[in-house]
């Protein structure tokens, strides 16, 4: 046999085992994936992380059965035609940590991070741990997918219970709010806001953070610092379900913007490495949770997806050991009373909130309140306005147009985007004769343009303190250029 048909006769022994004991096909974005026949989890081809590559499973299997070492000259080229096979074969969606059943309406699964790749069904009629078939789900691993335990069942408000009392949340609304968190990342459907954790130096707001990430993400998951630039957040979230973010100090406009896409989703397309006009994309929509947020320098749209916890001092104090100790040993009963609290509250009928930008987790929170009555919705809806001041005070717009709406009386006004500017400049720096000058801060509109997309921003929150603006253009009677112009009226909001 010559060298070339030995090399030939290497590649098709490794391919056909290959396709024997594996099933291949791409991700929606074009990712290619293996996945062991009968098993849930899948392998990228490509990847060489410490999660593990298809490449490397396969060489492994193939030396354990006794078939031999192969060069890796010979594996590459078996992989490659596989991975063209790929393109006109079968297209799967892979998930982290939770999903939807792909054989069943209103089923979703949780992954307990298991090498066996048991996992939990989430039906309407209950819930129970087994492997999943590779119809119903496929799971992706990642050095960030921890370990759950095996829930216990029939735990109900019990495992709740011993939650609570590990957290040192200030009153029930936030521990109603936290559960109801928790209750949104196991539903992949239901966008969540983001907790921020607020409360006195001391009160444990990184601890009480890691308890609520490690129920969903195992005793391995740990706090993170927030990244620097774009990139650095998009694999933060893309490799994890829950991204716990600790100590934010300061939120820079683009990281803003980028977390309230990451909370609600969004997709982000770049050019694929070692190509000139390939592209790659990466679809997201991550359960967020910050602590250390100064909230003055949040901007308006990213106050609308957060979800304000309020804390408080313990009056007792534990070590570390001791109080991750207990927290270890309370998380199969927590996690099994969440799963029946998950499938009490999927099973209530209530009417979605017309009135709250996230009218999923309003729902969700007006669902558990149908069955155990804490209050979630009312705390959902003051946490939002406990936010609007919080916008209000750190932003001296804002202020502005409301200490003007409030001399306007009932009528709407109606002006230029820079009549606008000129009239609340005059009002904000004290030009008149009874007023002392006031220097504009840094950051104040400087054309009517600027105000205009300020403005925009703040609608929301304007809104609900009872102020609206909209936008429009003049009928041709009253200017026949129909130049635009910004609408102001006073005491509409809610």
């Amino acid at each position: 046999m010559s060298e070339h048909d030995e090399k030939s006769a290497v590649r098709e022994v490794i391919a056909k085992y290959a396709m024997e004991h594996f099933a291949y096909f791409r991700t929606p974005d074009g990712t290619p994936y293996a996945q062991r026949i009968g098993h849930p989890i899948a392998r990228p081809l490509k990847s060489q992380g410490v999660a593990g590559s298809h490449r490397q499973e396969l060489m492994l299997d193939m030396f354990n059965e006794g078939l031999g070492l192969f060069s890796g000259t010979a594996m590459k080229e078996a992989l490659d035609l596989i991975e063209a096979l790929t393109i006109s074969g079968s297209v799967r969606q892979v998930n982290i940590r939770v999903a939807p059943c792909q054989t069943a309406v209103g089923v979703t699964w949780l992954d307990l991070g298991r090498d066996d790749g048991q996992s939990v069904r989430i039906a309407p009629g209950g819930w129970q741990v087994r492997k999943p078939s590779a119809d119903e789900v496929v799971w992706r691993r990642t050095q960030l997918t921890g370990e759950l335990p095996s829930p216990q069942p029939g735990q109900g408000m019990a495992g709740i219970d011993r939650l609570w009392e590990l957290c040192n949340f200030s009153d029930a609304e936030s521990s109603a709010l936290a559960i109801a968190w928790l209750l949104g990342c196991l539903d992949p459907a239901v966008p969540v806001p983001a907790p921020f954790l607020t409360g006195p130096q001391g009160a444990g707001k990184s601890t009480t953070a890691r308890m609520l990430t490690r129920v969903i993400e195992g005793m391995s998951a740990d706090l993170r610092r927030a990244p620097k630039d774009e990139d650095g957040l998009i694999t933060a979230v893309a490799a994890g379900w829950v991204t716990p973010l600790d100590n934010l100090s300061h939120l820079s406009a683009d990281m803003s913007d980028l977390m309230c896409c990451i909370v609600t989703g969004a997709e982000t397309i770049k050019r694929a490495l070692y190509t000139d006009g390939d592209v790659h994309r990466a679809r997201y929509r991550r359960p967020l949770l910050l602590t250390g947020i100064d909230v003055g320098v949040i901007r308006p749209d990213l106050g609308e997806r957060l979800l304000h916890l309020k804390l408080e001092r313990p009056a007792r104090r534990r070590s570390e050991a001791e109080l991750w100790a207990e927290f270890s040993d309370a998380l199969p009963a927590i996690l099994g009373g969440l799963l029946d609290l998950a499938v009490e509250v999927r099973a209530q009928q209530v009417d979605v909130p017309a009135d709250l930008r996230m009218a999923d987790f309003a729902r969700l929170c007006a669902q558990f309140d149908h069955v155990h009555h804490l209050g979630s919705l009312p705390a959902y809806r003051a946490s939002l306005d406990d936010l609007t001041d919080d916008v209000i005070e750190g932003d001296v717009l804002a202020q502005t147009v409301l200490r003007h709406a409030a001399t306007m009386g009932q009528g709407p006004a109606r002006q230029s985007s820079s009549s606008w500017l000129d009239t609340l400049t005059r009002l904000y720096s004290g030009s008149a004769e009874d007023a002392p000058y006031r220097p504009l801060p840094k950051g104040w509109p400087t054309t009517g343009k600027v105000l205009s997309d300020r403005l925009k921003r703040l609608q929301p929150t304007l809104a609900a303190r009872g102020v609206i603006v909209e936008w429009g253009r003049h009928s041709r009677q009253e200017d026949p250029a129909r130049s635009r112009y910004i609408e102001i009226t006073p005491g509409r909001g809610p």
